[in-house]
């Protein structure tokens, strides 16, 4: 049967097989931008048409919450910027060799495997670091919006009884939504990482291939709806009630 660790397993010093698949999908989106800044061209290249189909996509979903074209562009570089690493992250996860190349280690008593790369995602400290970086981005771009007075007003404020009751249950649920940001990522991409290696141990021919697809469709789900509940977020942080 193969060993399955929730935790992230440490590479070198502090370095976990989980970080390093970050770094790796920041390395390919440097690359890629690169390539495209310098060949950008009027008459598009394969990569470039790529690009702008998925950056019109997201601008025109955001539009949709924002209600204007104006304010998408305004905070699609934050939003784009986690869809993209998400879903890459996700999609990483099941290109062959990771989560197959690594190397053994003695571990309670035997030898454990250890990948040398791992969906970011699999890590609950990956996803928590983005769900506070999501919430830390919606509630300074609320500040910027309509100022600390009237943005910290909304979960603290004394007109009355109800409305202090409301802004509390407010408060409790920007600790909420950090929870469910990063519990809901976890818990899909760490589930679907499981299920094919228990689909490639038990049948390690074609079985797995619909279960690759499906895997495909969550990665790209899960980094959609992880980016427009932060536009949702960020367009109610930046009303005045």
């Amino acid at each position: 049967m193969p060993h399955i660790e929730i935790a992230a397993e440490h590479i070198f010093g502090f370095v976990t097989n989980t970080l390093l698949s970050a770094w790796v999908v920041l390395l390919i989106w440097l690359v890629v931008g690169m390539v495209v800044l310098k060949g950008k061209s009027l008459v598009p290249s394969f990569l470039q048409n790529v690009i702008e189909v998925v950056v019109e996509g997201l601008l025109s979903m955001m539009s949709g919450v924002f209600g204007s074209r104006h304010e998408a562009e305004k905070y699609l570089p934050i939003i784009g910027t986690i869809f993209l690493f998400v879903l890459t992250s996700n999609w990483l996860g099941i290109v062959p060799g990771v989560g197959s190349l690594g190397f053994f280690e003695m571990k309670e008593g035997g030898k454990v495997f250890v990948p040398f790369l791992r969906s970011g995602a699999s890590d609950l400290n990956t996803t928590l670091a983005l769900a506070l970086i999501a919430l830390f981005s919606v509630h300074v771009i609320g500040i910027g919006a309509i100022g600390a007075k009237k943005h910290f007003g909304k979960f603290f404020t004394f007109k009355s009884p109800i409305d202090f009751f409301v802004g509390i249950l407010e408060f409790i649920s920007e600790i909420a939504k950090m929870i469910s940001f990063s519990f809901r990522l976890f818990g899909n991409v760490f589930a679907g990482e499981v299920l094919l290696i228990i689909m490639a141990f038990l049948a390690p021919y074609v079985v797995p291939v619909p279960f690759l697809g499906l895997e495909l469709f969550v990665g790209f789900i899960q980094a959609l709806v992880f980016a427009m509940l932060t536009t949702v977020f960020i367009s109610l942080a930046t009303t005045h009630h």
